[in-house]
C-alpha cells in the first residue's frame, strides 16, 4: 500500500519513509508514526510524517496496516 492517502496512515502503524536529505538517492527510513504532519487527505509525494525516533519524511510505504 502506499503512502498518498492520508485516510491509510495512522499513528503507531510500521512504514517506510523518504528523509527530505534521501529523496534524490530514494533511500528509505522504516520506523513508527507518531504524528501526521500533511493537513491534505491526499499528496502525490506521499504524507508528510513525524516517526517515533523523530525523523521526518513522505511514506512511501506501509508495511503494516493495523
Amino acid at each position: 500500500m502506499n503512502g498518498q492517502n492520508r485516510d491509510n496512515i495512522k499513528p503507531g502503524i510500521l512504514v517506510d519513509i523518504v528523509l527530505k536529505q534521501d529523496q534524490r538517492s530514494g533511500k528509505l527510513t522504516r520506523g513508527i508514526v507518531k504524528d501526521l504532519l500533511t493537513k491534505s487527505s491526499y499528496h502525490p509525494h506521499g504524507i508528510k510524517v513525524r516517526l517515533e525516533s523523530g525523523d521526518v519524511g513522505r511514506v512511501q510505504v506501509i508495511v503494516q496496516d493495523d
